[in-house]
């Protein structure tokens, strides 16, 4: 019988039950592959922020209504993780049977194809066909997820997810700088590309084409240099011998399976266990309180999270008269890249050492509460622009305080994706833990855009709460989510 391990095990065991455990090396060559694929999609999706409402106006899908960008644009970015939401489960399940990197290679494929064609689309259902493909496509990040835990254990966890968001924070940097700095290229970079007829014609494919070709080296990375986690993966090509006798098949499995050494006799009962975990169906992982409450909590950060990520940038182009800023793509993404880099670092230096001393729910908790203060600049910094006719000193204080909040809900996601992985009930079964969670959280992703953007231009249009409806309903989204975080438990189970 394989060991038993319930929530109520210790996963970080107390100091006063057992001496500080040394902390295992991470494999950094195989975590390092893991952070450069990872890139992947923090730049694909944060590429086209600077520009989307921009691109909007272009497309005159709106008409000229300034009201309606915020919805189109929402709708944009949502239908990446509603499409996501739909097939996220079938990658993660795909993977704990036939592998992660086949899953991986599907999703770099169905990424790079999928920017390309936003590029060059030039009607509002082009850019939505690309934008769906671009989520049904990708199980990514909840599979690099599982390859984390896979390749980690328990006194190395928690830093291996403080260096995981160098990815995030350098697609969060370079994702916004090339949206911002290379859309329109003929108008901003006139002796450079100003006699480029296609990209006139096309004036968003040169940022589109950045992340896309991105995607493809990264594809050839994983198909040549990455290991596969899953001990008892079914080859894929497998998948083409169907035809053949079952006898064959069974010569197959048998010609599958080596003979054992004398040295794997000796392995340990635990290393024989989890070689022969299988994952746990799906109703059984629902019965599962962990699995429910750590998956609802990311779903709640992740719901929050992307409301500001989509209400920031819309507030930051809309026009002065109207309550934003006014700004550029351009000065868009350089607020976006800076907010970025901060992260980033913030995280890579702070993060361990902040969650070893808090644990995980403290940490979490103090992430998802700062989003309230965070959602409360907007009004500050609207009040600051219409009393003062434009933007002030005091207006661009304001902007920063809000980039130094905005560091605080990383170490959320962070704290969160510890309760994920303690969660699963077995090895086995991190694959379809991790794409489960990953569901919860595209299902609330796909409707945050929409529900920010959208209540930004009705309490525009309209002037409820003089216009600032958007921003207390969001807080008190956030504050929902505080009390959410109350009921993960105190001390990570495993």
């Amino acid at each position: 019988m394989p060991p038993q391990f319930d929530e109520e095990t210790p996963l970080l065991q107390q100091h006063s039950q057992k001496p500080k455990v040394k902390r295992t090396p991470l494999p950094w060559l195989q975590f390092s592959l893991v952070l450069f694929l990872q890139l992947t999609e923090p730049l694909t999706f944060q590429v086209i922020s600077p520009f989307a409402p921009q691109l909007i106006r272009d497309i005159g899908i709106t008409h000229g209504e300034e009201s309606k960008v915020g919805h189109y644009v929402g709708l944009l970015q949502s239908l990446f993780f509603f499409t996501q939401a739909l097939t996220i489960l079938h990658w993660a399940r795909t993977s704990d049977r036939f592998g992660r990197k086949p899953v991986l290679l599907i999703g770099l494929f169905g990424m790079s194809v999928s920017m390309f064609c936003f590029g060059l689309s030039k009607t509002f259902w082009g850019l939505v066909m690309s934008r769906g493909l671009n989520g049904a496509l990708n199980g990514n990040i909840g599979i690099i997820k599982s390859i984390v835990a896979e390749i980690t254990d328990s006194t190395n966890l928690s830093q291996a997810y403080g260096y995981m968001p160098i990815a995030w924070s350098t697609g969060g940097v370079l994702g916004p700088l090339v949206g911002g700095a290379l859309s329109h290229p003929a108008d901003q970079f006139p002796n450079i590309f100003g006699h480029s007829k296609f990209l006139r014609e096309y004036p968003y494919f040169l940022p589109c084409a950045v992340p896309a070709i991105f995607s493809a080296i990264a594809w050839i990375v994983t198909l040549l240099f990455l290991k596969e986690t899953v001990p008892a993966a079914i080859p894929i090509s497998r998948l083409f011998n169907f035809r053949k006798s079952k006898a064959n098949l069974t010569l197959q499995t048998v010609t599958l399976q080596p003979e054992p050494s004398p040295a794997s006799t000796e392995a340990t009962n635990d290393t024989f266990d989890i070689d022969n975990e299988k994952p746990v169906p799906l109703l059984a992982l629902l019965r599962t309180p962990a699995v429910l409450i750590s998956a609802g909590n990311y779903a709640s950060l992740g719901l929050v999270d992307i409301a500001i990520r989509a209400i920031q940038p819309l507030f930051f182009s809309t026009p002065i008269e109207l309550g934003g800023l006014g700004l550029s793509p351009a000065s868009i993404g350089k607020i976006l890249s800076i907010i970025g880099l901060l992260m980033g670092l913030i995280q890579i230096f702070f993060f361990a050492k902040i969650h070893d001393r808090l644990g995980s729910k403290t940490t979490f908790t103090i992430g998802i509460g700062s989003a309230i203060p965070i959602f409360l600049t907007f009004p500050v910094m609207r009040y600051l622009v219409l009393a003062n006719q434009g933007l002030t000193a005091w207006v661009w204080v304001v902007v920063g305080i809000q980039i130094f909040l905005f560091v605080l809900p990383s170490f959320a996601g962070g704290a969160i994706f510890i309760y994920i992985q303690a969660s699963s009930p077995n090895r086995a079964s991190l694959g379809v833990t991790n794409g489960f969670s990953q569901l919860s959280v595209s299902i609330c992703r796909a409707v945050g855009p929409g529900l920010a953007t959208s209540l930004f231009s009705v309490s525009m249009e309209k002037g409820y709460l003089g216009g600032y409806m958007v921003y207390y309903v969001l807080a008190g989204l956030a504050g929902l989510a505080l009390m959410a975080a109350s009921l993960l438990p105190g001390q990570v189970r495993r």
